[in-house]
């Protein structure tokens, strides 16, 4: 991922210097376990511990002439060592140190995406309940269709990014595990103690079962949560986007004094953050699918998951922390126009509380299919002709039998569709 799209953070994690020290210390905690197994003299683990270093551009230097990244780093590292330089590395196969270490890489990226899920839902939690009483239209298909609460938009990505949290929980656990089990996974050459000490210290659970490497069904599973967790972002984009149309404006992104929206248009505010968040997420369901390619592998394992994982991995998880900083950002800042959601609900001359109208019209006695059609008759000729419906409706002699003028004026009243949204709230806790 491009240099300006990380936060410092995230991009420690996924350094090349940060990558090597998680080798290491992969290495140092083999070498104790094989100590205390009696394998190898305590003395030389000490050693190892104590003096084992490297250097990335010498590792980068010998990677050149052995064209093995792992070797390169052994090497690199002996040259830091004695005598004791035997014991490092002692037993193992490559993919022992580096799907390990890949692990608890995976692990630290995962806590910053999960840090920014925490920020997420207080942002929205805060616009849920400030705007829980605000009356907004509701659309389908595009259309207008009821009158609803703006604050359940805010609750309903609310609830989306709480079982994101908790995907994120789930998927991460599954990439908690390390294995040292050797070139097969059958420990032949390597005790499982030493597996089992050096996951203990690192934070991991064995793998039950592995060949040369860990099964990418696991990074699959989690490549698929981030890219979930960009479908949930980008639905939130979307949503800001549509909403911020010159013909709506209901919701508008920030804009910050000094933006600029166009070099050629002076006046435009445009939805650049909510586009990016959208255009970024197309690259995660990407990566997804690329992931799921990885988990079919020859025999005990070829390389052709490797390669794509150096560019999938860091990336998914740097654009995935990169978006979702961005719209904590948006929903924390959004402008939002009370006004224009009451122009809006009236933009269609009463039409969007047909509903309410059909349905006192069945309590006044009318069956449901005739009160329908009646409706339907009203609501047809306001679209046409531009008149307000409820002008309409009260020159229909049925709905002036059935309904007083009073009774009709009421159905006309949007605060009528927020009365359960309490009830809705409570549900999320709110």
């Amino acid at each position: 991922m491009i240099e300006r799209y990380t936060r410092p953070a995230m991009g420690r994690i996924w350094s090349l210097e940060n990558r090597y020290q998680k080798f290491l210390e992969v290495e140092i905690l083999a070498a104790e376990a094989w100590a205390e197994k009696g394998v190898i003299p305590r003395e030389a683990a000490r050693l190892i511990a104590e003096n084992a270093a490297f250097e990335v551009q010498r590792i980068e230097e010998l990677e050149l002439e052995t064209r093995h990244d792992v070797v390169a780093f052994t090497r690199a590292v002996a040259e830091s060592l004695g005598g004791e330089s035997r014991y490092f590395h002692y037993g193992l196969t490559s993919y022992d140190i580096v799907d390990t270490a890949l692990s608890v890489l995976l692990g630290e990226a995962a806590a910053l995406i999960h840090e920014g899920l925490v920020e997420l839902e207080k942002v929205l939690t805060d616009q849920a309940l400030k705007y829980k009483e605000t009356p907004t239209v509701g659309r389908t298909h595009g259309v207008h269709a009821e009158a609803t609460s703006l604050g359940l938009k805010f609750a309903l990505w609310l609830g989306e990014v709480r079982r994101d949290r908790e995907r994120l929980e789930r998927a991460a656990a599954v990439v908690r595990v390390g294995k040292l089990s050797g070139a097969v996974g059958n420990f032949a050459h390597i005790d499982p103690f030493i597996e089992e000490y050096v996951c203990k210290k690192l934070g991991l659970e064995p793998a039950p079962v592995s060949t040369q490497v860990l099964q990418r069904d696991r990074h699959a599973e989690f490549t698929g949560v981030l890219a979930l967790i960009g479908a949930t972002l980008e639905k939130m984009a979307l949503e800001v986007r549509n909403l911020q149309r010159t013909e709506t404006r209901e919701l508008e992104e920030p804009f910050y004094s000094g933006q600029k929206g166009s070099s050629a248009m002076p006046h435009k505010r445009n939805p650049v953050t909510c586009e990016k968040v959208c255009g970024l997420a197309r690259l995660l369901r990407g990566y997804a699918g690329t992931a799921l390619e990885n988990v079919a592998l020859w025999h005990e394992r070829d390389i052709s998951h490797s390669s794509v994982e150096r560019v999938i991995l860091p990336d998914s998880t740097i654009v995935c922390d990169h978006i979702l900083q961005e719209m904590v950002r948006v929903i924390r800042e959004i402008k939002v126009y009370p006004q224009h959601h009451a122009r809006n609900l009236e933009l269609t001359g009463g039409l969007i509380y047909s509903q309410r109208v059909l349905l006192e019209l069945v309590e006044a006695g009318l069956s449901r299919e005739k009160a329908y059609d009646l409706v339907q008759h009203c609501a047809m000729e306001s679209w046409e002709s531009g008149r307000l419906f409820k002008e309409i409706l009260a020159e229909e002699p049925e709905v002036r039998e059935r309904l007083a003028e009073d009774k009709l004026a009421d159905c006309f009243d949007p605060a009528y569709y927020l009365e359960r949204v309490d009830y809705i709230y409570r549900r999320l806790g709110l």
